[in-house]
């Protein structure tokens, strides 16, 4: 292939600004943010199944509270009914009698109950300071991501404008050079690493870092000057200047 030997050296610019915006998109893909976001889903999400089961806790103590609320208020209205016949004062002395062992047994189980009630509110209580510490973790946790997004987008809304900057600087080159020579270029950057066009410095491939050979040497020397030549080694293309060292 043969091309002007300016678009050859004009290659350079087009190989730089496609540096540039491989550099930016590698930048995009490894922003320390993503792996702090990834970090805090995590966090979040263990935070959340501790509040899960700090809830169900709270639940089941709510529900066991309740369930004793309804025996004392059974054993309240109870009670209630023998004081009431107790002073009332009819019946057999034998029915009165064993009234007053049932009220006494009452207030016993009253008693019971009601303490293993406060026993309850207790460990609710306890439940309740967790399940608050966790949501005080819960919402912490959160502010730090909303905090971490916010860089992220900063970050990238910058890294978009240099996109587009170079992009934008890219396309009136790409349409001045020789489409041959681009498509050229484009095959070669893509299964080349990102790099299709390598400037030849002191007889040294600046695409592999490689020294050209004596051969070689005599080959690129003996080319003319808009013959697109390449590298024996990486394969991609050489641009020739007055760096070149031949």
């Amino acid at each position: 292939m043969k091309a002007d030997p300016e678009a050859q050296r004009r290659l350079l610019d087009l190989q730089a600004i496609d540096t540039a915006l491989a550099q930016l998109a590698h930048r995009r893909r490894t922003l320390p943010e993503h792996a702090e976001l990834e970090a805090l889903a995590r966090e979040l999400s263990a935070i959340q199944d501790e509040q899960v089961r700090a809830q169900v806790v709270i639940d089941d103590l709510d529900r066991d509270i309740a369930r004793l609320e309804k025996d004392i208020d059974q054993v309240r209205t109870r009670k209630e009914k023998d004081q009431a016949r107790l002073d009332a004062g009819r019946g057999p002395a034998r029915e009165l009698e064993a009234l007053q062992h049932e009220l006494a047994s009452l207030n016993r189980r009253q008693t019971e109950l009601e303490d293993a009630e406060l026993e309850l509110m207790e460990q609710r209580e306890q439940a309740q300071a967790t399940l608050d510490e966790v949501a005080q973790r819960l919402t912490a946790a959160r502010q730090r991501r909303e905090e971490v997004e916010r860089r992220r987008d900063e970050v990238l809304a910058q890294l978009a404008k240099d996109e587009e900057f170079r992009a934008a600087g890219r396309a009136p080159l790409v349409a001045e050079l020789p489409a041959d020579l681009v498509a050229l270029y484009d095959r070669i950057r893509e299964s080349s690493g990102g790099i299709g066009a390598a400037l030849l410095r002191a007889g040294r491939c600046e695409g592999c870092r490689l020294e050209l050979s004596g051969a070689d040497r005599a080959r690129v020397r003996a080319a003319d000057p808009d013959e697109v030549v390449r590298c024996d080694e990486c394969r991609r293309i050489l641009v020739r200047t007055a760096e070149s060292g031949l």
